[in-house]
């Protein structure tokens, strides 16, 4: 199955960002015309270090024609002028986001939940995130999704649907077949021990 001419990548930042390699590598990628959204998820960076790397981010999304997505912070989305925010079930409150974004997109992660779905959707959420669909290298996975919950939530919540965790060249096929409007890759890119992070995503066709 080969995708055409479609955008169906949505891209999360390693944890860390140590080097000016990454940002090359990071417009390399984005050049593939895979990647729909970019997600900045840094846990441990102080808010000042966080400013300066998502402007530079921001630069290389805006010149690929990428949606630059902040992870967990909307008034940090706010600041930098970045798409939207990404939120997960213990993080701002949707309609707090809602407030200080306007019309910015939010994402709300919704684990395996078709009740946390349709939350997020009657809140007013842009896409939702459904998973641990595999073993994720990228964190330790809570909730397991499968194929039959991705089936449901694509049936009763009419928003796209991003498919997160463990996702790599062996199985991303199955979840686009299956409906997933964009897979949620990290991993796979960045800390892939055989290929370059532009070699990486090539593989993804």
């Amino acid at each position: 199955m080969k995708i055409r001419n479609r955008k169906f990548i949505y891209l999360i930042s390693p944890n860390k960002i140590i080097n000016k390699s990454f940002y090359v590598n990071l417009n390399l990628v984005l050049k593939s015309k895979k990647v729909k959204f970019f997600q900045l998820r840094l846990k441990k960076e102080s808010l000042k270090k966080k400013i300066i790397i998502a402007k530079k981010i921001l630069k290389i999304c805006k010149k690929n024609k990428v949606k630059f997505i902040v992870n967990d912070d909307p008034n940090l989305a706010l600041k930098v002028n970045a798409d939207g925010c990404h939120l997960g079930q213990r993080d701002t409150h949707i309609t707090v986001a809602k407030n200080v974004l306007k019309n910015k997109i939010i994402g709300v992660t919704c684990h395996n939940s078709i009740r946390l779905g349709k939350i997020a959707k009657l809140n007013g959420a842009n896409y939702i995130a459904i998973g641990a669909f595999y073993e994720s290298k990228t964190k330790k996975v809570t909730y397991k999704a499968s194929i039959r919950t991705l089936k449901k939530i694509k049936k009763l919540i009419n928003i796209p649907v991003v498919a997160i965790g463990g996702i790599n060249e062996k199985n991303y096929k199955n979840l686009l077949l299956n409906k997933a409007d964009f897979l949620a890759i990290s991993s796979y890119i960045w800390n892939n021990k055989k290929l370059k992070p532009y070699q990486a995503i090539k593989n993804l066709i």
